[in-house]
């Protein structure tokens, strides 16, 4: 597919506004046959995040006049199938603008999902985050041979979340970051979730750099097992100085739907997902 600041040839855009016939060949059966307005309809209306999407973004793309589609990366394993597309509009104004499209079986009920981002490294970052299943043949066994019960289980849950995070140095990229951090406070469940004051500290970030700090899937109530993610959320204000945001995401929910959780620090939030791991 051409990139976004190239022109698009006629086999590879489809047109609202009556444009369709002459970027179209007839030729092709391949061509899609609906207006970029109706694609952008079906497209936001089947994804489970685009009230995520940036308002700036969602306006502009109510002048798109062409859109074109391709996929960008796929992945098929046995417990997961998933695939990233790139859709890309031209405007009124003539710029172009992408989104990025996330498709997976990783629901509750194996059916398709779709998930849409302005940016590739959020779709990126969304991808990484699917769960891929346990690891077959996996086992562990104390010394002596003896099988880990659940006790053991949380016992060394709880030592691999006291486990420090090794230094990393931190690279901080200018990417609407006040945006990104509005976005993360929002999609938090949590009570105890960071209120107004730090929401209107954040709205001086300009850069921001996300580091994953702990992934693993662990027992939960009822013997079976949920997926904990911790991610660091770091950001770079105007004034100079520095904030986090630590998101955990996990299913140890009672009916496995993932849910996400936001705190301001580190140890509060590795004290959500212990706790999370001993319901009873």
């Amino acid at each position: 597919m051409s990139d976004p600041g190239t022109t698009l040839s006629k086999h590879q855009v489809t047109c609202g506004d009556g444009l369709e016939t002459l970027l179209n060949d007839p030729q092709d059966p391949h061509d899609p046959y609906e207006t970029t307005e109706t694609h952008l309809e079906r497209l936001l209306g089947r994804a489970l995040n685009s009230f995520d999407l940036p308002d700036s973004t969602v306006e502009r793309l109510g002048t798109a006049l062409a859109h074109s589609s391709a996929l960008h990366s796929s992945h098929h394993s046995a417990s997961l199938h998933r695939a990233t597309y790139r859709h890309t509009y031209l405007l009124s104004d003539g710029s172009a603008l992408s989104l990025w499209e996330l498709t997976h079986n990783a629901g509750r009920d194996g059916a398709e999902q779709h998930e849409l981002y302005a940016e590739e490294s959020e779709a990126r970052l969304a991808a990484s985050r699917l769960p891929t299943g346990p690891v077959p043949g996996w086992t562990a066994e104390h010394s002596d041979g003896r099988a880990l019960d659940e006790d053991d289980d949380l016992e060394l849950l709880g030592a691999l979340l006291a486990r420090p995070i090794p230094a990393q140095p931190r690279m901080y990229v200018p990417d609407n970051s006040a945006d990104h951090a509005r976005r993360v406070l929002r999609r938090a469940e949590n009570a105890d979730r960071p209120g107004p004051a730090t929401a209107r500290r954040l709205r001086l970030a300009f850069a921001h750099h996300i580091t994953q700090a702990f992934g693993r899937h662990c027992p939960v109530e009822g013997g079976r097992d949920a997926g904990f993610t911790l991610y660091e959320h770091q950001f770079l204000l105007l004034d100079g100085s520095e904030a986090s945001l630590w998101e955990v995401e996990h299913t140890a929910t009672p009916d496995g739907r993932h849910m996400c959780e936001v705190y301001e620090d580190e140890r509060t939030a590795r004290d959500a997902m212990e706790s999370r791991s001993r319901v009873r």
